[in-house]
């Protein structure tokens, strides 16, 4: 954490109930579809919050992952040959992975700031762009995806429907039971209005 001292207070609290939502079930899983996805010279992390923000902090790695899942002449983010060691250019190179996750289809409601990774401030952010990421590439089964397909949840499809003029119209003169229903409707032992309440004690 870059120039950041501790939390106190309502920061404190705050900061504990982000980092409660860190999975790390979840974060075997990413890593195991980060090594399949992207070949072993990846590397595996150290397990834990720590080890999985190293990892992926400068941006290398999610560029890799990002651009294995288009084809050779298209991928979307230029991985230096050497890691950026300078701050800006890693933070440059996460900015980068996040515009090409956005392009792929990954919500924005999905994805992470560059802060959430660079300064660990919710890593639970960066587990669940990659699991939009990871569903995304499972559901356009375009053949780049890589690994168990159980691994994440398909997205809903959309499933387009035609109908015919006539059947649109037919549709009008249907009244829908959302319309609600008089059947049955009576007034059998209904007391009338303005009756006392019987009391009995």
């Amino acid at each position: 954490m870059a120039n950041k001292g501790p939390s106190y207070g309502m920061s404190r609290e705050v900061q504990s109930k982000i980092e409660k939502k860190y999975d790390e079930d979840l974060e075997e899983r990413l890593v195991e579809w980060i090594i399949v996805q992207c070949g072993p010279d990846v590397g595996r992390p150290d397990r834990g919050r720590l080890g999985f923000q190293v990892w992926l902090k400068n941006g290398m790695i999610l560029s890799k992952l990002v651009n294995s899942l288009y084809p050779d002449g298209s991928k979307p983010v230029k991985v230096p040959e050497n890691p950026p060691s300078m701050v800006f250019k890693q933070m440059e190179q996460v900015a980068q992975f996040l515009k090409a996750a956005e392009d792929y289809g990954v919500t924005k409601t999905d994805m992470f700031q560059t802060v959430d990774l660079f300064e660990g401030k919710d890593l639970a952010a960066v587990q669940r762009t990659l699991m939009a990421l990871g569903s995304l590439a499972v559901t356009k089964n375009d053949g780049y995806y890589r690994g168990d397909p159980n691994w994440f949840m398909k997205k809903a499809q959309e499933h387009k429907r035609e109908f015919t003029e006539s059947q649109l119209q037919e549709g009008k003169h249907v009244i829908g039971l959302q319309m609600g229903s008089n059947r049955g409707a009576s007034q059998a032992g209904m007391t009338g209005y303005g009756r006392p309440r019987q009391i009995i004690s």
